[in-house]
């Protein structure tokens, strides 16, 4: 088969698709033949050498695929070879063939096409896991998200609107809000412009947002701490801020609030798994009711992931940026 490889650190030039050995499914695992996979910033940072997969994984790139199962490995049950699916990885999506574990597949939901699916794992997984799991954001609270025209934004905001909560976000443009606000979003921020602390205790008559879905790191740490309502939750799943900033513990202590900092790669797979099945069951019955869909931005062809890498990088993009197999 052939796989997108890094044989050295690098720009995005240093993505090379190569024929490489096909993966055998083992105990408890299935052979995906891919469609489509999709970007996540997280390949970005595998491909400069700064994320190594977990021990184990595939060494490519791409944390999510759809396709159809190839092939089943001993002590599966549920799955039939030709299944279309969609899959959480800890790697290998950018291939045209990928084991993972039965317990990380989700059947591709009605009323999508199999591409579409790949733009699904992560994004769902992640939001759900963080926003609900951890964070527990409930009808009629506010949510604040950053980077909401990402694909994780535009994910995180859909769902928040199905279960009756209210959205604040921020991004850069004009035009990246406007598709924000065509998803449901209700509190707009370019933070090019504005102090997203300001706008949001406006738009709430000084109560601040509930639950935040950060994915900045230490750059807006202590105004995130700053704008968290009172029994808030702030979830942290990126650092594109950086890794290290001054936390006001007082402040913390005063609004009873709570930090979460999680990644959804190196989790053991039994929370992958718990994750999983968590996200079909709730998840994906709004997906087939029309009530949440993936938000793609563009299809590339695979064997062009540098393109892709250039396009996340530029973040001219809305939603995800898909690879499919050519």
């Amino acid at each position: 088969m052939h796989a997108i490889t890094i044989p050295e650190p690098g720009g995005p030039e240093a993505l090379v698709w190569d024929e490489v050995p096909d993966p055998v499914p083992g105990e408890g695992e299935v052979l995906i033949e891919v469609a489509a996979s999709a970007v996540n910033r997280a390949d970005l940072l595998q491909r400069q050498g700064f994320y190594d997969p977990p021990p184990g994984a595939s060494p490519y790139p791409g944390l999510e695929c759809s396709g159809r199962v190839a092939e089943i490995g001993p002590g599966v049950a549920g799955w039939s070879v030709g299944d279309e699916v969609c899959a959480l990885l800890s790697g290998g999506g950018y291939a045209e063939k990928v084991v993972v574990p039965a317990g990380q597949l989700l059947p591709v939901p009605s009323g999508l096409d199999l591409r579409q699916a790949a733009a699904l794992p992560e994004v769902t997984c992640t939001v759900w896991s963080n926003v609900f799991m951890i964070a527990h954001l409930r009808p009629g609270e506010t949510l604040l998200v950053h980077g909401g025209s990402s694909g994780i934004g535009t994910m995180a905001i859909q769902l928040a609107k199905a279960v009756g909560a209210k959205v604040a976000v921020t991004a850069g443009t004009k035009e990246k809000l406007e598709r924000c606000a065509a998803l449901g979003a209700d509190i707009l921020i370019n933070y090019r412009e504005q102090d997203f602390v300001e706008e949001v205790r406006a738009a709430t008559d000084g109560r601040g947002a509930d639950v935040i879905l950060d994915n900045m790191g230490a750059k807006y740490l202590d105004r995130n701490v700053r704008v968290l309502a009172v029994n808030g939750r702030l979830a942290i799943i990126g650092l594109q801020g950086g890794i290290k900033g001054e936390l006001n513990i007082g402040a913390l202590l005063a609004k009873r609030a709570a930090i979460s900092a999680t990644s959804l790669r190196a989790r053991p797979q039994e929370e992958k798994t718990a994750i999983v099945a968590a996200v079909r069951e709730h998840v994906w019955p709004l997906i087939a009711g029309g009530h949440v869909r993936p938000v793609v931005d563009r299809e590339i062809p695979m064997d062009d992931a540098a393109t892709a890498h250039q396009v996340l990088e530029e973040s001219g993009h809305v939603g995800k940026v898909l690879l499919v197999v050519p």
